[in-house]
């Protein structure tokens, strides 16, 4: 019985928003995610402040957040919503 069924697993990443690093503890991911990094996160980004007619832009950190989920799809040489094939 040869298996008709291969899932791919995929990684689907993402990126918080870029708050103030102090702020960033607090910081979760989404519903369904997984953080991937930890503390303040990665100050890797930049947020802004509007101050009356300034724009001001300061370094900042977010998360890096990771969600894995199975996608069915048949095996090679096979096919159809019940992956039968030849």
């Amino acid at each position: 019985q040869m298996k008709k069924q291969c899932d791919q697993k995929l990684l689907i990443r993402m990126k918080t928003e870029c708050v103030p690093c102090s702020l960033n503890l607090k910081t979760q991911c989404p519903a369904g995610y997984t953080k991937v990094t930890n503390g303040t996160g990665i100050p890797d980004c930049r947020y802004y402040l509007e101050i009356k007619t300034h724009t001001l832009s300061f370094p900042g950190c977010r998360h890096h957040c990771v969600k894995e989920f199975e996608q069915p799809e048949c095996c090679q040489g096979r096919w159809g919503p019940d992956c039968m094939g030849k």
